[in-house]
């Protein structure tokens, strides 16, 4: 199978050695998105943004998030752990995937809290 490797117009061009996804056939791999430069301080935000750029990236392949199969999910607190269990299963609804959730010392910038990769299986 052909590997397609995508970045998005609705997100920041990636600033290091990475796409924002590959795909292969109906399978779509999601690289590790977060709330990106000038994310809010607040985790629960930053969950919220994270999840809507998910949602974006999912729906310009034809896909929703009820195709997401897995997730892993860093985070550097844990103090509104439940806020944030909260949002992702309201973008989640009934079709939870898998999960991995870590707590992190950091991420790749220092205001950044929240990230989350993950895999989908398409046209289901």
């Amino acid at each position: 199978m052909t590997l397609e490797r995508k970045n998005y117009p609705h997100m920041p061009k990636p600033f290091g050695a990475f796409m924002h996804a590959v795909r292969t056939g109906e399978w779509l791999f999601i690289s590790g998105l977060t709330a990106g430069e000038n994310a809010p301080p607040d985790i629960v935000e930053q969950t919220e943004i994270t999840m809507d750029r998910m949602k974006k990236v999912l729906e310009a392949e034809g896909g929703s998030l009820k195709d997401v199969i897995r997730v892993t999910v860093y985070v550097t607190e844990l103090d509104k752990l439940m806020e944030i269990h909260e949002v992702r299963n309201r973008y989640f609804g009934d079709a939870l995937p898998a999960s991995t959730l870590v707590q992190v010392t950091a991420l790749v910038r220092p205001e950044l809290k929240f990230e989350m990769e993950a895999i989908a299986r398409l046209g289901q």
